[in-house]
């Protein structure tokens, strides 16, 4: 069972009621205001048309997500100090860590990165030390429920490498290329999308036990809630008690 991509559905469903919400569209803004850098057109931007999907998914308004693309295609002073900054290191029980941030002080975002790491049984690591481990790939999350595996085949007719069957959840694998035609595709088929992005998704997994998936999490919590801190990967397996109790808690 591939615990990493279950968190991540729950998350999804717990992040509506429970991440505050204008914190979310604060680091969502951030990432409209980077990508529109290259161009202010989504049909001509495919980062910035990813960045404005993400947006809409979490209900930010259009007001929001037409200021944010403004930000990043004029010459805003203060659009122009953010900069992408990723940072490697690994969390209890050797799990790897990927952690995307969006930040206007670099030192600062590494110093609060290393805090949280340190202080949760993890270590920042050297440039290259886990990314080898993941791969960018398009992820979409479709519950067991709202279809079949036969009814997804309209996502590998669409370009989907693969669908990985996972619980009450199936994980549909794309190029990142790929991506829009495969979620457009499963859309269209009236099939209703749980989660769906571009993701840092792991080749290899870490199987961690019960009693230490509890130090994981909050870890990967704790990043999550940092203002600078976009998106955290992680390449970690789970059992499906011990991630049906944290969900519930």
């Amino acid at each position: 069972m591939s615990g990493h991509s279950k968190w991540s559905s729950i998350k999804h469903k717990k992040g509506a009621a429970d991440k505050k919400r204008g914190a979310l569209f604060t680091k969502l803004a951030r990432g409209i205001t980077i990508a529109a850098r290259d161009g202010a057109d989504p049909a001509g931007n495919a980062a910035l048309a990813l960045a404005i999907q993400k947006a809409k998914d979490n209900s930010m308004p259009k007001d929001n997500i037409e200021r944010a693309i403004a930000k990043g295609a004029g010459t805003d002073k203060d659009a122009a100090a953010v900069e992408e900054v990723v940072y490697e290191g690994y969390g209890p029980a050797g799990v790897a860590l990927l952690i995307h941030c969006y930040t206007d002080n670099r030192n600062r975002t590494g110093a609060d990165v290393r805090s949280i790491l340190s202080k949760n049984g993890g270590s920042l690591g050297e440039p290259g030390s886990v990314a080898y481990v993941f791969e960018k790939k398009g992820s979409i999350v479709v519950e067991a429920a709202a279809a079949s595996e036969d009814d997804l085949m309209v996502a590998i007719d669409a370009g989907a490498e693969d669908i990985v069957e996972d619980g009450d959840h199936f994980e549909i694998v794309s190029d990142p290329h790929d991506f829009v035609a495969v979620r457009a595709a499963i859309e269209e088929a009236g099939i209703t999308v749980a989660s769906a992005d571009v993701i840092q998704r792991p080749k290899t997994r870490v199987e961690v036990e019960d009693k230490d998936a509890a130090k994981v999490f909050r870890v990967i919590e704790l990043l999550d809630d940092n203002d600078d801190v976009n998106d955290v990967a992680a390449n970690f397996e789970v059992s499906d008690a011990a991630l049906e109790e944290l969900a519930a808690s």
